[in-house]
């Protein structure tokens, strides 16, 4: 689905009271910790949300999560609020936050699924999404510009694959090759299995050792 530099979806929390509207010198800026515990209405404790429409942005590559924040103060990532949230950061403190997300352990949400559902949606997941979304779509700390899908909630999962699909955000071309080409094939519920399958974060193994399909053949160059 979609390779690491799209600009993918998920909602944040609320600008720390008594911060400066101007910028402030770097000595006085406030720790990462202080600027993240703002998100936590929203995002819960530490970035690991109680759900279930918003993400969970613990363990986030820290610049991913400063494109997305940029994205979303520039309206060029559709949102709700986090539009005018995102506005209420300097670049130093998103820097900050982005740092802090990053060192902190990620918790899946717990939540009951079909297994049989899951299965599905690993083979799915496998042959459509795996060159994209290593390991499953969990976190990679050791790699870079990598986008958590695994442990997410079901609901969340829904709503940014709705976003997409009616062009609320722009859908990257690799993305929208591989999404036609499944939903043509396995039909709608095939959706519903990669959302089980994300949401259950199991231990996945790649069968296909990196194949794909033949579209990955003109894939260089590509925006995703």
């Amino acid at each position: 689905m979609a390779k690491a530099t799209m600009t993918t979806a998920f909602v944040g929390g609320v600008l720390a009271l008594g911060l400066s509207a101007a910028a402030p010198a770097s000595d006085d800026l406030p720790s990462g910790k202080m600027l993240v515990d703002t998100c936590a209405g929203c995002h819960g404790t530490n970035g690991n949300s109680v759900g279930p429409a918003s993400p969970t942005i613990s363990a986030m590559d820290p610049l991913v999560f400063v494109d997305m924040m940029k994205a979303f103060a520039e309206d060029e990532t559709y949102s709700t609020i986090m539009g005018r949230i995102a506005r209420g950061y300097t670049d130093e403190e998103l820097e900050l936050m982005g740092e802090y997300l990053h060192g902190i352990a990620y918790q899946p949400a717990k939540q009951a699924l079909d297994q049989g559902l899951v299965d599905k949606g690993a083979k799915l997941h496998d042959r459509y999404c795996e060159k994209c979304h290593i390991e499953g779509g969990k976190p990679v700390p050791e790699e870079e510009d990598y986008y958590i899908l695994a442990g997410q909630w079901t609901p969340y999962l829904k709503n940014a694959m709705s976003d997409f699909q009616n062009d609320r955000r722009e859908m990257p071309k690799k993305m929208r090759r591989k999404l036609d080409s499944m939903l043509e094939a396995e039909g709608e519920d095939s959706l519903t299995a990669l959302y089980a399958f994300y949401a259950a974060y199991t231990d996945f193994e790649s069968a296909s050792a990196g194949d794909d399909d033949e579209d990955d053949a003109d894939d260089d160059g590509d925006d995703d």
